[in-house]
């Protein structure tokens, strides 16, 4: 499969092979369980305190006999730990505590910080899931599924690209997407609905991606940059589903089939 690199004024300066890799049919099934997998390997371990819920004296020495001192047999009171917050002679007023089902109680089933939440991944599924993702990045169909409307992905710059700078690249962008521009730039949001209270007020969108290789630099704000040594599924595809607009180097093609070619 061929492929034209273009110059920072857009005009075709060579023809390139692609890596097979790019051509690799879809699966999108192994896509998402690979990212799910590695999506929990790099989430922060959280759980519940040590104890927590435990911190009252509720001893739970109320006695179920009949006619005895501080016993609620046929009092109709549940038979729960409870702790004393009051007493009148042999009247007691008390109130449940650390089960699940009273207030302030342990949660029944709270999550663990030492959890292990790795999980093993196939070596034959890891590079299979890679390659889908690549293939989704030029794939028509996959972006066009993704961002509702057709447009330009996959293209290939030499490294005159490198030497521009932010706002003349971002011109480019927009010449070159048109009405996709918006699409490709990072826009934070406010959060409707609970979330906004809840830790998560704003959310953003994936945006562009651009790919260079290993030995280049780039920065550029509005957009995501990576280079190959450090690309992740989690970057082709951001919520493990194929198609995201993407940029490469001519490179970093080149350095994306020698790495293929060394993990298989």
């Amino acid at each position: 499969m061929k492929a034209d690199v273009v110059n920072k004024e857009m005009k075709v300066v060579k023809k390139i092979d692609m890596p097979k890799a790019f051509a690799t049919q879809i699966r999108a099934d192994v896509l998402l369980k690979v990212y799910e997998a590695q999506k929990l390997a790099y989430t922060q371990a959280y759980g519940a305190m040590e104890g927590a819920g435990a911190q009252y004296s509720a001893s739970g020495i109320f006695r179920k006999k009949r006619h005895a001192w501080k016993a609620y047999y046929g009092k109709g009171m549940s038979r729960i730990p409870r702790k004393i917050m009051s007493r009148n002679g042999s009247s007691f007023n008390s109130v449940g505590a650390t089960v699940s089902s009273a207030r302030g109680g342990r949660s029944p089933n709270a999550p663990r910080a030492e959890k292990n939440r790795f999980s093993k991944i196939n070596k034959k599924e890891l590079l299979l899931a890679l390659k889908s993702a690549l293939a989704g990045t030029i794939d028509a169909k996959s972006i066009k599924d993704k961002y509702n409307k057709e447009l330009i992905s996959g293209i290939i710059f030499d490294d005159s690209i490198l030497t521009l700078k932010t706002k003349e690249f971002l011109a480019l962008l927009k010449s070159v997407l048109k009405d996709g521009y918006d699409s490709a730039l990072k826009v934070k949001k406010v959060r409707a609905g609970k979330g906004k209270t809840r830790g998560r007020k704003y959310k953003t969108n994936a945006g562009l991606l651009f790919v260079i290789s290993s030995t280049e630099k780039m920065n550029r704000s509005g957009i995501d940059v990576v280079s190959v040594n450090e690309l992740k599924i989690s970057d082709l595809s951001p919520n493990g589903v194929p198609g995201r607009l993407t940029c490469y180097t001519e490179n970093a093609i080149n350095e994306i089939g020698e790495m293929i070619k060394w993990r298989q």
